[in-house]
């Protein structure tokens, strides 16, 4: 009888036992499902888009905290968005500091803070330039406007063939 008894216990208990077994594996963004990835990113406050190859979801969620660290950042903005397209991000800013070597003098660079977040791809068609732009407004500091520009990569026409020798 009991062990007839115990046993209805163990066909219950077992799918839990599993779930706490692999619980590790919930927690590494190449391991987790599918659907839980979204969910481990909202962590770090990464929205991903369905859109995105699960290859590309799973590469972002991967480098949150590494994203997290730089949030604010050139860099951090540069390697989300390099991340995110797939493609060449070069960023323009009007720079300058508060404070000038002249008493009085006038202070470099620009008063209003900008970035320009330019992205080299090979087919702009396929970036969703909303959410690039919701990225970027979410990434940069908030007293800093933004714009952003989509560039086809130029292609080379014109090959050069040299020979040493």
């Amino acid at each position: 009888f009991t062990q007839r008894f115990v046993s209805a216990f163990d066909a219950a208990l077992a799918p839990i036992f599993a779930a706490l077994d692999n619980f590790p594996a919930y927690l590494d963004p190449w391991l987790t499902p599918e659907d839980f990835l979204e969910w481990l990113g909202s962590w770090f406050g990464i929205v991903l888009d369905e859109s995105w190859s699960l290859t590309r979801r799973r590469a972002l969620v991967s480098r949150a905290f590494e994203f997290y660290r730089m949030r604010g950042t050139a860099t951090g903005l540069r390697e989300q968005v390099a991340v995110l397209t797939g493609g060449t991000v070069e960023l323009h800013e009007t720079g300058g500091v508060a404070s000038s070597t002249t008493a009085g003098g006038a202070l470099p660079g620009s008063p209003n803070f900008a970035v320009l977040v330019r992205v080299t791809v090979d087919d702009p068609a396929t970036i969703n330039l909303a959410r690039l732009d919701a990225l970027v407004m979410a990434a940069k500091p908030a007293h800093v406007t933004h714009k952003v520009e989509i560039v086809k990569r130029a292609e080379v026409t014109d090959a050069v063939e040299v020979t040493t020798g």
